[in-house]
């Protein structure tokens, strides 16, 4: 069970153990620090969807590690020692540092391997592509300063959602193969029932699209998407989903100054 132990503060940073059984056959467990993005307050997990796909990436594999929030207006330095200028998020794995967000989940994905940690690597090469032009899409729209734009712009970003609500519907092989008159997929998640390395990279997005286009745009995530919703209600009742996201002001306040406002 994921739990922070410890309030440990300084330089503006804030560092919690997360708790979970180590596999039993781990004869040396790594140590694993992973930086993030601090919230507002210096200390909440912050709006960084990098950040918050690393963080799941870790509760799925199940080991035990040290989550350090950074107040990234006042503490930067505490990386100067072992990562100085770079992005969060970084980690340390037995004191080596790692940057790059997609270079670290290779690494994880290759150190916390089977039998001792689950596979993350979606079993259908598709399910890694679901999705992958919605956060382009979103950004063109809530971040364009032409009005006369907006209705081309969301048209587009429909569009894209509505290519993963038809990926999310159309039942998988090994759906099929249970269910040969199955129409429609029951599966929880992109490439089954259990997350994968490809929802770590769009939940976190895909929330931040719901969030900011409901609060700035009043246009959220259509309800008729009947695939996207089950795929984010599954989602929110997991707690590698849910303990990793950011508060919606978080989120909210973050696009604050780059979000043109309503004409």
């Amino acid at each position: 069970m994921w739990a922070g132990r410890g309030r440990g503060f300084s330089c503006g940073t804030r560092s919690a153990a997360v708790q979970q059984q180590p596999p039993r056959s781990m004869a040396e467990k790594p140590q694993i620090q992973l930086f993030i993005k601090a919230s507002e307050d210096g200390e909440s997990v912050g709006h960084c969807p990098f950040c918050q796909r690393l963080f799941m990436v870790l509760l799925l594999k199940g080991v035990p590690f040290t989550l350090t929030t950074v107040d990234v207006k006042r503490a930067l330095d505490v990386l100067k020692d072992f990562a100085p200028g770079a992005q969060l998020p970084v980690l340390l794995y037995n004191g080596e540092p790692k940057t790059d967000t997609i270079t670290i989940e290779e690494f994880l994905e290759d150190q916390l391997s089977p039998p001792l940690c689950p596979s993350l690597v979606p079993q259908y090469p598709e399910s890694s592509l679901a999705g992958n032009d919605i956060f382009h899409k979103f950004s063109a729209f809530i971040k364009n300063p032409v009005p006369a734009q907006d209705e081309a712009l969301q048209r587009s970003l429909l569009r894209a959602l509505l290519k993963l609500d038809e990926y999310l519907s159309a039942p998988l092989e090994h759906e099929l193969a249970q269910d040969p008159h199955l129409r429609v997929s029951q599966r929880h998640f992109l490439d089954g029932d259990h997350l994968t390395l490809a929802d770590c990279n769009l939940l976190p997005k895909l929330n931040i699209v719901q969030v900011v286009c409901q609060h700035y745009r009043r246009f959220g995530i259509p309800k008729d998407l009947r695939g996207v919703w089950r795929y984010l209600n599954s989602a929110s009742e997991t707690k590698e989903f849910k303990y990793t996201c950011p508060n919606s002001q978080e989120i909210i306040q973050a696009y604050r100054s780059v979000v043109r406002a309503p004409q």
